[in-house]
């Protein structure tokens, strides 16, 4: 029987085949309202300063600062209100000493203006409110107080966004806001998954004795596409070199990764690690990473392109594509910084048994108890998809602790 070769812990793994993959993808033109979730492949420079005009920030009275200096609500200063900004339009009331002029939050300011008091730091004098009128000032302000000034969130010219970075809702708020209606962007990868088993049958068949439906196929598009990639399903294959080696090899000249599932553990029958050795070079690069579940994954790289072998078991080929297949899909984009998982941390309710040089990560529901969150370890074999199903994250065992005691603080990576 085969042996695992060049089993590594899972960080220098995931290193190895990332340091594989040299190009990026081509770039393409989108929408910024639709580049949620996509890699920009340039630099993008700020046409304007930001804002582009002085702004109030607050509903109140455009003022020289100086006019309100030392003024309190036992002492207040007087000014006269000589006009009103409109919203949308250009400020074109000027003021002079002991003047002042209406002003609404996000309005333009005059340039004879250096500051704003909010309208709750005024009073009417004698209630009259028709244009002129008098004010009384309770609060000083200080020059630019409550003023936007021009280029204060970007000044023109500014990087904006950095090429390899994650778009995210933020951002595409802040490219319309300076009229940025289109970004170049990298390509979706297009990732082929295989499913192989003479056992394995489509989700829509009802199964027979020996039979199981198709999980992983669907699981893993799931995977693809919330890492910004496109789902190539190329069904299932039989156990059969040759049928999968056509298979693979006609999958991966469409696509820009392949995933095959089932076929990585040490068998007689397990044909993945020669599949991908016939699909060119630099071919396998391991077989095996120190962790459960999934410690039979194979990792390769044929031209630039990923190609992983997943376990057959539901669980271990979602942890081990999260492993390596998620972050090849970012690289292959160009990201220059892998997005954070979202994380919790909270107290064991029960022992989480391991050994010492192996990364375990257990299921595990979150519920609120009365010191905090509380992680209940969802145990099960790696082949039970409802083991995920009814858990909120993964308790990650680090690969130097023999275990995990109840009350330990743990962190939990959210689905």
């Amino acid at each position: 029987m085969p042996e695992f070769f060049n089993v590594l812990p899972p960080d220098e793994a995931r290193q190895l085949l990332l340091s594989k993959l040299s190009k990026t993808l081509p770039s393409e033109s989108v929408a910024s309202e639709e580049a949620l979730g996509r890699i920009t492949a340039v630099s993008i420079q700020s046409p304007q300063a930001l804002p582009a005009f002085r702004r109030s920030t607050m509903d109140g009275f455009a003022v020289r600062a100086k006019d309100t200096f030392g003024a309190s609500e036992s002492l207040p200063a007087f000014l006269q209100v000589v006009g009103e900004v409109p919203m949308g339009q250009a400020a074109n009331v000027s003021i002079d000493t002991g003047q002042a002029a209406i002003v609404h939050t996000g309005g333009m300011i005059p340039d004879s203006a250096d500051a704003v008091v909010q309208i709750e730091h005024t009073q009417t004098v004698g209630g009259e409110t028709a244009v002129p009128y008098e004010i009384e000032i309770l609060k000083a302000v200080a020059v630019g107080q409550n003023v936007l000034q021009v280029g204060e969130d970007v000044a023109q010219t500014d990087e904006v966004l950095p090429a390899g970075h994650l778009i995210r809702p933020q951002d595409i708020g802040g490219l319309l806001a300076l009229g940025i209606t289109a970004v170049t962007v990298s390509q979706k990868p297009r990732v082929g998954i295989l499913a192989t088993g003479d056992e394995v049958i489509p989700p829509e068949q009802m199964t027979g004795p020996g039979q199981i439906r198709d999980i992983n196929s669907y699981t893993v598009a799931g995977l693809v596409r919330q890492a910004g990639g496109i789902p190539v399903l190329g069904g299932i294959i039989q156990d059969d070199f040759n049928a999968l080696q056509q298979a693979a090899a006609a999958l991966l000249t469409q696509t820009d990764m392949l995933v095959m599932s089932a076929g990585s553990s040490v068998s007689v029958r397990d044909m993945t690690v020669e599949v991908i050795e016939g699909l060119g070079k630099p071919g396998v690069l391991l077989h095996g990473v120190a962790t459960r579940p999934g410690k039979p994954t194979i990792v390769g790289v044929i031209d630039n392109k990923p190609v992983i072998g997943l376990p057959g078991n539901p669980v271990s080929a979602m942890v081990q594509f999260d492993m390596f297949g998620t972050p090849a899909i970012y690289q292959l984009q160009g990201i220059n910084q892998m997005p954070q998982r979202g994380r919790a941390w909270a107290r064991l309710t029960q022992n989480i048994a391991s050994e010492s040089g192996r990364e375990d990560y257990v299921p595990a529901r979150l519920e609120e108890g009365v010191d905090g969150l509380m992680a209940t370890p969802v145990f099960g074999k790696s082949n039970l998809i409802y083991t995920l199903v009814n858990a909120d994250g993964l308790i990650k065992v680090p690969l130097n602790k023999g275990g995990l005691y109840a009350n330990d603080l743990v962190e939990v990576r959210l689905f």
